[in-house]
């Protein structure tokens, strides 16, 4: 008997890591592919029209969306892929720095029909807690220094308000 109970509660912990392992995997930045960007929302492919527009107008160059522009995760929490356009994967043949700086890049996030935008050096999506959290690597000035100091930003999704709130922590 005691054989049986033991196989039984093998086979739940497999199923409960399963769908443990389903949930992580979904939750995961993953970019999207070449059909979702075909199928890309009004709002980003506006951004997309405009970037190429930017190549073409410098010098005629042409515009191409790299693998890893659009990005599909849950950024607020109801398990649900959101959209992210990223400008990091936006190349231009006439200019190499048309879309980044030294500051980074344009991200552009997505949730519902609010569209968000940040310049940054790269960025990511935790859980703290109950909260689905979007850190992003910004440029140094925004805490006071200067490109190589490093400052990173935390934001959650405000689904009453549908806009992103951050906070400067008061340190002492």
């Amino acid at each position: 008997m005691q054989l049986i109970s033991q196989s039984s509660a093998f086979v739940w912990n497999v199923r409960a890591f399963a769908a443990a392992l389903i949930a992580v995997v979904l939750a995961l930045p993953m970019p999207a592919i070449a059909s979702e960007i075909s199928e890309l929302p009004a709002l980003l492919k506006e951004k997309v029209e405009q970037a190429e527009q930017a190549c073409s107008n410098f010098e005629n160059g042409q515009f191409a969306l790299e693998w890893g522009a659009v990005t599909r995760v849950d950024l607020d929490g109801d398990l649900k892929p959101d959209w992210v356009l990223n400008e990091t994967f936006f190349a231009c043949s006439s200019a190499v720095s048309l879309y980044c700086g030294t500051g980074g890049c344009m991200s552009h996030f997505l949730v519902g029909d609010v569209l968000a935008s940040v310049l940054n050096q790269g960025w990511d999506v935790v859980d703290l807690g109950p909260h689905r959290v979007l850190l992003t690597d910004v440029h140094g000035s925004q805490c006071g220094g200067i490109n190589s100091t490093r400052c990173v930003t935390a934001s959650t999704w405000d689904q009453t308000t549908a806009r992103w709130r951050s906070a400067m922590a008061k340190w002492e």
